[in-house]
């Protein structure tokens, strides 16, 4: 045992399974409970009695008794260019890409920038309790250095990919089918799989890729079927209208991706909204993955998410951030909207299986629960520590909560924030100020 160990005690809880379909039995809980961890893996979690028993002398004692330790959260979808443009007033999808994202972009030119913005996006993402994510960077090969190098050095499993388009964007910011294709190559070679760090073949959506450009992507999926694959689909009905313009022959939006080679277990989808049913099937026969982004769709203004609809179909489901378009980097913040979301679709999502969501579910979803997710003897050690009575307002409430642990989780996400995170931990050590 390294002398590196840590215990980290409090309210222990994890998933096991889905609770919409295991119930009660989906959750692992420990009122008095601790994770002792060590080398950035999970060495032991139980009773605190007997976890506090293993410990090797000398181990630090992190005791937040009273607050609850679960798995760290992860964010399937995020575009970490767009951190000074969150909040950006007054327009819808494709006129806010125009008029600030590739604004914003260009910036990243500028490798200094990039190391910057790479730096910032990391520390607030761990500040709101994520811990992973899947990440957009911009078509500049530098930001894709700099975000895995800033990952890299705070020991974190991170997802990204240089951004792929080769038409309708400012040229400082387009490269062609083959410089995207050359470009991401290499940046697979050098990163893919390099300690937790994984690479995403990320075309931007098929309004920004030519018909040329898609097949280079998915020439890069069959070549590195290891790597993930990121892009857009159906967010906006403009959008949608412009895809079938530039791709004509096509049925679907989906198709466009599908006959470029780019559906599979390991792609995943933002927005996915305004399907149509045989986008449905193919994404379920596909085992895509529709990533919901529900800051992002209220604040543009996109649509509302059916999940009831496509979990019946078998499709799989992750919960995002989507910043910038989102509003938002804490899934807390996330998961309350998605609760709104569902509500004025008639869906109900009870608190545990919003974090069920936030923890396994995205990693089941990103194909990664045999590393992260949950809190098994084995996995890496990234978790968070949540204050259920961060704020005046939420200690007020939850003096009538009557120890109940699913009212207190529904607390967490309708009123929490950062400020519920009294810490997250990456690999094992601390990572929030």
């Amino acid at each position: 045992m390294s002398s590196k160990a840590r215990v980290i005690r409090g309210r222990v809880l994890t998933f096991r399974d889905d609770p919409a379909e295991a119930g009660s039995s989906a959750r692992l809980y420990f009122e008095d409970g601790a994770v002792l961890v060590a080398n950035g893996r999970i060495e032991s979690v139980g009773e605190a009695r007997e976890v506090l028993r293993q410990a090797p002398e000398g181990a630090a004692v992190d005791d937040y008794s009273g607050c609850l330790v679960m798995p760290g959260f992860i964010d399937a979808h995020i575009h970490y260019p767009q951190t000074q443009v969150i909040g950006s007033y007054g327009a819808q999808l494709l006129d806010w890409l125009h008029n600030y994202t590739f604004v914003e972009e260009q910036k990243f030119a500028d490798p200094d920038h990039c190391v910057r913005i790479a730096d910032f996006f990391l520390d607030e993402l761990f500040r709101c309790g994520t811990t992973m994510a899947m990440v957009y960077c911009t078509v500049h090969p530098q930001s894709v250095d700099a975000f895995f190098d800033a990952a890299e050095r705070r020991g974190a499993r991170m997802i990204a990919g240089k951004t792929m388009m080769d038409r309708d964007a400012p040229e400082t910011l387009t490269d062609t089918a083959q410089r995207g294709y050359d470009e991401s190559k290499t940046l697979i070679e050098r990163w893919s799989r390099r300690g937790r760090l994984e690479y995403a073949i990320t075309p931007r959506f098929a309004i920004t890729s030519s018909q040329a450009q898609l097949e280079a992507a998915g020439a890069l999926a069959n070549e590195f079927p290891g790597v993930y694959v990121q892009t857009h689909l159906d967010e906006n009905e403009d959008e949608i209208d412009l895809v079938a313009k530039l791709f004509p022959g096509t049925q679907t939006y989906l198709e466009v991706y599908e006959r470029a080679g780019l559906l599979g277990p390991r792609s995943v989808f933002g927005h996915c909204i305004h399907l149509a049913d045989s986008e449905v099937a193919a994404l379920a026969a596909s085992r895509s993955v529709a990533a919901f982004c529900p800051t992002s769709n209220l604040f543009l203004g996109a649509g509302l998410f059916d999940q009831a609809r496509l979990r019946n179909a078998g499709v799989r489901v992750a919960l995002a951030t989507d910043v910038g378009g989102g509003t938002s980097y804490s899934m807390l913040r996330t998961a309350a909207e998605g609760y709104k979301v569902l509500q004025l679709n008639g869906q109900s999502w009870p608190a545990a299986e919003a974090f069920y969501r936030m923890t396994l579910g995205n990693a089941r979803a990103l194909s990664l629960d045999s590393r992260v997710g949950s809190i098994e003897m084995g996995k890496e050690a990234d978790l968070v520590v949540l204050d259920a009575r961060a704020t005046l307002a939420m200690a007020h409430r939850m003096e009538s909560a009557d120890g109940n642990l699913d009212v207190e989780l529904f607390a967490l996400i309708t009123m929490g924030d950062d400020r519920a995170v009294r810490q997250t931990y990456v690999a094992g050590a601390p990572r929030k100020p």
